[in-house]
């Protein structure tokens, strides 16, 4: 995928992946910006992103008003990783990636878009390179600015309710109190979620 590299089999323990070295990655959280909009399944790009940074020790994020985005920036490791929330709402999310993109000289393969996928269950997380948008407004505007051989972590936020709710009401609803503490876990601590390293 570009933005990891396998480990040694060293032992059981050991993180079969972890970001790779001398380069600098760019994380893309996608959401909708505002208070409103804050506790949403759509937004849970965001929370993933604000979770990752608070456990990694990332300085606070810096509105970058020529870039389209709030931004937080650390090394870890001998890797400098960006993570940005865009403030152009999700129709227009592309538009940050790329004005970031271009600032920081970063490539697709050194590029991680975080997001929403109603079409997968509740708490399961899906990796992969490339595809379609299949629907998603934010990633359909990924593609339309930096293209679409970029990596994907899609949260999966479909339950019994979605498949009968209209799609649009349901990705704007919120999490409930249960479903919230379940979002807040979600962090990569310098590797990929469990379920996802076979497939990378």
């Amino acid at each position: 995928m570009g933005l990891f590299q396998k480990k040694p089999d060293v032992s059981s323990s050991a993180p079969l992946y972890t970001l790779g070295a001398n380069k600098t990655v760019l994380i893309i959280g996608l959401g909708n910006p505002g208070k409103q909009y804050e506790g949403t399944r759509h937004n849970i790009g965001f929370a993933v992103v604000d979770k990752f940074a608070a456990d990694n020790n990332f300085p606070g994020w810096i509105n970058k008003k020529d870039l389209n985005c709030q931004l937080a920036m650390a090394n870890m490791g001998e890797s400098r990783v960006i993570l940005i929330k865009p403030t152009t709402f999700m129709n227009n999310s592309g538009q940050a990636a790329q004005a970031v993109q271009h600032f920081y000289k970063i490539y697709n393969p050194s590029t991680l878009a975080v997001y929403d996928e109603l079409a997968i269950p509740f708490g399961s997380l899906r990796t992969r390179l490339g595809g379609t948008d299949a629907g998603h407004n934010g990633v359909k505007s990924l593609i339309q600015h930096i293209g679409g051989d970029f990596g994907r972590l899609r949260i999966g936020i479909g339950s019994q309710v979605s498949a009968k709710a209209e799609a649009s009401d349901f990705v704007l609803g919120k999490f409930s109190k249960e479903a919230g503490v379940v979002i807040t876990e979600y962090t990569f601590s310098g590797q990929l979620p469990h379920e996802t390293r076979t497939i990378i």
